[in-house]
């Protein structure tokens, strides 16, 4: 029988192919692992913001019921950092 030239080529595609999906394959489990390791980080920074937001909400609670205690309170904490920010204003009209 004949070698064939046809097989040859098809047959180094197919062994470029697997090579391809085991490297890639590798890479797609590295990448999850380390997914895998920061998702205790990314609890810890979620469960931080949402602690200081709450504090910072009852900051601005205790300042609405204690009025005397407002210059300290807005020196650590600007009132327009609650989330509704100011409008910028408006540009004039280009010439």
């Amino acid at each position: 029988m004949k070698n064939n030239p046809l097989a040859a080529v098809l047959l180094v595609v197919l062994l470029a192919c697997v090579i391809g999906t085991a490297v890639l394959t590798g890479y797609y489990f590295n990448c999850l692992r380390k997914l895998r390791g920061l998702q205790p980080a990314i609890v810890q920074i979620n469960y931080n913001r949402t602690f200081m937001q709450s504090l910072l909400n009852e900051t601005q609670e205790y300042s609405k019921k204690y009025p005397s205690l407002e210059p300290l309170i807005q020196s650590l904490v600007p009132k327009n950092s609650a989330g509704a920010s100011t409008p910028a204003p408006a540009k004039p009209a280009a010439k």
